[in-house]
């Protein structure tokens, strides 16, 4: 599914004047958006799924356009079928597992039918991602690795057409991190979903770079896949 993103923004705060142009399109499963800190990546994932609102441009997703800038075009975040993994992976503390994977389909629970489809399709996600024996735990009982499957768990409950990730391994560690970036490399290839990632670790870039789109100051500078990518910057040295 190609995913086309030609944006502006400006922001401005006390400290810095920050210009966003950011224009790439994607055509892998895994696109990879890779750079510093406070380079723009979070932004421009942030425009994708409809959470900052570009000021110029277009975004579009296989075709259909979410933000025309032109033609007065901005879907609203809820229905660009776009999964959002926050870094802190956002889960409700007061919330199980279950409860936390639920929240994803509460819409339209006062049909008994539709909390019993419901139901069986968090049961569904639970058990692919190994989460049935912990539905029970509050997130301060999990480990990284297991809020991170819940965070996903919920966000594929809700059948979306891509995901995207935000940072999603920088609060785990080491091991945790070589372990869990595998796990999503195997999930995602079994499930086909398009994903948008971003990071400024170059490891997660060698697993999941199908095509790299390199950020720096609010602009591209390459886009590559992750090979040809890590042979030009070692010509470079």
């Amino acid at each position: 599914m190609t995913l086309t993103v030609d944006i502006e923004k400006t922001l401005v705060t006390r400290e810095r004047r920050f210009e966003l142009s950011v224009s790439f399109t994607g055509n892998c499963k895994r696109i990879v958006l890779f750079g510093p800190s406070g380079a723009g990546k979070t932004l421009t994932l942030q425009a994708i799924a409809g959470l900052l609102k570009p000021e110029r441009g277009t975004i579009a997703l296989g075709g259909v356009p979410l933000f025309d800038a032109a033609r007065r075009i901005d879907v609203p975040a809820r229905r660009r079928a776009a999964a959002y993994l926050f870094q802190d992976y956002a889960l409700f503390p007061h919330l199980n597992v279950r409860q936390n994977v639920s929240f994803a389909l509460k819409r339209g629970w006062l049909n008994p039918r539709a909390r019993e489809e419901s139901a069986g399709e968090v049961d569904y996600w639970l058990g692919v991602l190994d989460l049935t024996a912990v539905a029970g735990n509050h997130p301060a009982q999990l480990s990284g690795g297991q809020k991170q499957r819940v965070a996903l768990a919920r966000a594929l409950v809700a059948k979306p057409r891509i995901l995207l990730l935000d940072e999603p391994f920088a609060a785990l560690d080491a091991n945790m991190r070589e372990r869990t970036r595998r796990e999503l490399f195997d999930l995602q290839t079994r499930l086909d979903i398009p994903m948008v990632l971003i990071t400024h670790d170059e490891a997660d870039v060698a697993v999941f770079g199908d095509q790299v789109v390199q950020i720096d100051q609010g602009r591209v500078r390459d886009i590559a896949h992750y090979e040809a990518l890590a042979a030009r910057n070692t010509s470079d040295r």
